[in-house]
């Protein structure tokens, strides 16, 4: 029986104190894994309905495959975990801002960091995400020595690891092969197109960010988004005049916290076949 509470990890980082912690459910008496940024909560191993859907809704209407798949937002793993779990995935790309975030899945230190870290279809890459798809002029040009705000450099490059990079901020979400295309994109960082975590991040929803985002999929490929809020009628908009297809699902799920459900938004965006 693991401790009724522990700080498993705590780390300063360039977006504030990031903590992970592992505390025991009295009702379910299961380990629960929760991560901070600050005094806000990113994320529980309690509340993952949102995340499994963010896969399951993304790929669902894509073809048998093989697929390439891109993911923003490591966190604890559900969302990877579920694209890797459908047959069709044949390669994905994890990008996460924080090494520390990586660096406990490379640990094992969450409970699907070890089977993430080995499968040989996923990689896990040290970069900022919407800087990667704005690519480095929009970025603002070279990337900082710390690689906080594009591929983190002097790291290994091999299946389940971070990947290592030079220069400036890459164009696309592969720094091993620019401006590469994928099938899907499943984006979760934000609280939403509307509450976002860094002031940097909300040009990625507005028409030129999702533009430079569909250039990166292959013709009907998806992008898919997790949201904490309920349907944005105005995002929805923008969505609706870069891609073909939109939709706005909303994924219900209990709360044991507060009791009865809670609800979050997946966004679904499907391409232009041109």
């Amino acid at each position: 029986m693991s401790a009724r509470f522990e700080e498993i990890d705590w780390r300063q980082t360039p977006m504030g104190e990031i903590s992970l912690r592992r505390r025991r459910d009295p009702v379910s008496q299961e380990d629960v894994y929760e991560v901070k940024l600050g005094d806000e909560y990113l994320m529980s191993s309690l509340f993952t309905a949102g995340e499994v859907e963010l896969t399951r809704l993304g790929l669902a209407e894509l073809p048998d495959g093989p697929l390439d798949v891109a993911v923003g937002g490591l966190g604890l793993g559900y969302t990877a975990r579920t694209a890797l779990d459908d047959p069709r995935v044949r390669s994905l790309i994890v990008v996460d801002a924080l090494a520390e975030v990586i660096d406990w899945h490379r640990r094992g230190l969450v409970p699907l960091g070890a089977g993430l870290s080995s499968d040989p279809r996923c990689r896990l890459v040290r970069g900022d995400f919407f800087a990667m798809v704005a690519g480095s002029a929009a970025a603002g040009g070279p990337v900082p020595a710390d690689g906080v705000d594009g591929v983190e450099r002097d790291a290994p490059v091999s299946a389940g690891s971070t990947v290592g990079g030079t220069g400036a901020v890459p164009h696309g979400l592969d720094p091993e092969t620019p401006d590469r295309r994928f099938h899907a994109i499943l984006l979760d960082v934000d609280h939403s197109p509307r509450h976002v975590l860094h002031p940097g991040h909300a040009s990625l929803y507005r028409p030129a960010g999702l533009t430079a985002l569909a250039e990166l999929l292959h013709p009907g490929g998806v992008f898919a988004l997790w949201s904490n809020d309920p349907p944005d009628e105005e995002f929805g908009s923008v969505l609706a005049g870069v891609f073909a297809e939109t939709a706005a699902h909303v994924v219900d799920f209990d709360n044991p916290l507060q009791g009865g459900t809670a609800a979050n938004t997946v966004y679904v965006a499907r391409r232009h076949n041109g």
